[in-house]
């Protein structure tokens, strides 16, 4: 479980979070959604400790933290064991294969053998249907595959939770569906995911629970069903603006 208490995260004289209170249950997939600026990134961020809030609580899996409070390098290293991020850019190193960009993290952090490595990569580039793809470079694949490389890379360091920032926002529509599939199957495998997605359709179909977050704050929190039914003008004019159900 990670749970957030009255955090709080301000850049310059703006607050992006504010006071935010909320719970990331085990092998359930929460989606960040609402407005752009409103903080889902931020917030998503912040559970990797890429972002620093100001203040307030972070119960990361057992690891107890005060924002308010240093946090040390070790206090990071074991935040980021648990929660593995997944970028827009894909961020793979240039240099290395795809069979190595998987084996990196599993090697040389989390101390494996380099065969264990090498045999538990080449199983998630099958289930994420890049297996033929093992010996190519990133600057051989496209976005969608790319995309695939870095959840399959994530997966690999066995994290609690994945992190994943508009993950196809930089795809054309064929590639989105190659790996919205795949999130869709961990999803259904129960793999813990947080969500920052503007694809509401998609949406409904990952999510157990929405966290509609507005100008730094939780507007709502609760089941799919519940946000994508409710009769609040608010979510009912995000939806109608963010798909066709207004046409």
């Amino acid at each position: 479980m990670l749970r957030l208490e009255n955090v709080t995260k301000t850049f310059g004289t703006q607050k992006a979070l504010k006071d935010i209170t909320t719970t990331f249950k085990d092998h359930e997939t929460t989606v960040l959604v609402g407005p752009s600026g409103s903080g889902k990134s931020t917030l998503l961020r912040s559970l990797n400790l890429l972002e620093r809030p100001e203040s307030g609580l972070y119960d990361c899996d057992g690891i107890q933290l005060d924002f308010a409070k240093k946090i040390t390098k070790k206090e990071t290293l074991a935040v980021r064991q648990k929660t593995e991020m997944v970028f827009q850019d894909y961020n793979l190193f240039p240099h290395l294969t795809v069979l190595k960009n998987i084996m990196e993290g599993p090697v040389h952090v989390l101390k494996e053998d380099k065969k264990t490595a090498e045999k538990r990569a080449l199983a998630l580039l099958e289930k994420v249907g890049l297996k033929d793809k093992a010996s190519a470079y990133p600057s051989q694949l496209s976005g969608g595959q790319a995309q695939r490389v870095a959840i399959a890379r994530s997966l690999a360091m066995r994290p609690r939770y994945i992190l994943l920032d508009e993950p196809t926002s930089a795809l054309d529509p064929e590639l989105e569906l190659e790996v919205l599939k795949v999130l869709l199957e961990l999803a259904k495998e129960k793999q813990s995911l947080i969500i920052v997605t503007h694809n509401l359709e998609f949406a409904r179909h990952v999510a157990d629970k929405i966290l509609f977050i507005e100008a730094g704050k939780v507007f709502f929190e609760g089941k799919k069903d519940d946000f994508f039914n409710s009769d609040n003008q608010r979510i009912k004019d995000f939806i109608n603006a963010m798909t066709l159900d207004a046409l």
